[in-house]
């Protein structure tokens, strides 16, 4: 009942932390000066076009956005009511685009859960290539084994992903066939799911998550390496091995486990740095994810749109943090959290 106590109080502290961080998000949107309806009114009225003006005031009245910023956050999030009565982010009603003339829901309703497939597959393949090469360069330390997986590990942390989507998008196509660009073929677009269409997304998948994820990879590595190589330099090591314990339980039962940590911790920011950080791959990639629409929707002051996806970063850092640190309590008897018993 513990750890379910603790996992609703972390539940309760992300929400409060999601509200202070819709503030700071509306606020710094609101930083720069102007936004998309008044620099598009100033450019209607140096052109003259009087029924431009007239609908562009029009949709800042319909949303609120001729009110002060402190009342348009409000109506954002959906905490007080505006011109439609309450109809905000915890109503369901993510606003509209004027960059794209369209709701946001359905500008980032189909590009959210591709979002989170892709980011998610290069999750599980961060996780995959790290564990085994951290564990392994650990226990063969100083040895050619170590020295490979440092230098591969470099590799990965120094080359540019976009560099890196450069060379798979071209050579991959080249010799191994791997569609260029997408996360399907066009014909799928807009299709009802299925298994042609998944394995179509399955294939473009490939060089993605390779790209998106090696530079995760390689950096966990290394702090598992690491780690695991301060554990085994500890005095427990040293007794667990005179008792007669077997190298492999030994290394599985105690210092893997502590080692682990950063593992477990690295879930709160691996996923939402993924997102932000595949920007650039997505562009030179084309894929249909949520980055290009965040770039275009940032230099445009597209104020709904760009809200929301910043919003949407937030929570994935928030839940990953929150479940990382229910874990991190089960993992690590070294961890206190209020109401276990010492």
């Amino acid at each position: 009942m513990a750890i379910l106590r603790y996992a609703l109080y972390r539940f309760a502290t992300m929400l409060l932390t999601l509200v202070v961080v819709s503030a700071l998000v509306f606020v710094i949107i609101n930083l720069p000066p102007g936004d998309y309806l008044s620099n598009q009114i100033n450019e209607l009225r140096a052109s003259g076009q009087s029924a431009g003006i007239a609908k562009a005031e029009f949709l800042r009245t319909e949303y609120a956005l001729d009110r002060p910023v402190y009342q348009q956050y409000l109506i954002w999030v959906g905490f007080i009511p505006g011109p439609n009565g309450f109809s905000g982010l915890l109503q369901g009603d993510f606003g509209w685009s004027f960059e794209f003339d369209s709701p946001v829901a359905e500008i980032v309703g189909d590009t959210l859960w591709l979002t989170v497939l892709v980011n998610l597959a290069a999750v599980l393949f961060v996780y995959v290539v790290a564990l085994p090469l951290g564990v392994l360069a650990a226990a063969k330390s100083k040895t050619w084994v170590d020295y490979t997986s440092a230098f591969v590990g470099y590799i990965g942390l120094a080359t540019p992903n976009f560099l890196l989507a450069l060379i798979l998008f071209y050579y991959g196509n080249k010799y191994f066939d791997l569609p260029i660009g997408g996360l399907m073929d066009p014909v799928f677009e807009g299709e009802p799911l299925g298994w042609e269409k998944v394995k179509s997304i399955l294939i473009h998948l490939i060089v993605p998550t390779f790209v998106i994820g090696t530079s995760g990879a390689a950096g966990m590595m290394q702090r598992l390496r690491a780690n695991l190589l301060d554990e085994l330099g500890k005095p427990y090591v040293e007794t667990a091995i005179a008792k007669g314990m077997g190298p492999t339980r030994m290394l599985t039962k105690y210092p893997l486990r502590m080692a682990f940590n950063p593992f477990v911790a690295d879930i709160g920011n691996l996923l939402p740095s993924m997102v932000s950080g595949s920007v650039l791959v997505s562009v030179v990639l084309g894929l249909q994810t949520i980055g290009p629409t965040l770039l275009t929707a940032l230099k445009t002051q597209d104020l709904f749109l760009s809200g929301f996806v910043l919003m949407f970063v937030a929570l994935l850092t928030l839940v990953g943090t929150m479940i990382s640190d229910v874990l991190l309590v089960l993992l690590d008897p070294r961890i206190q959290y209020e109401g276990r018993e010492t």
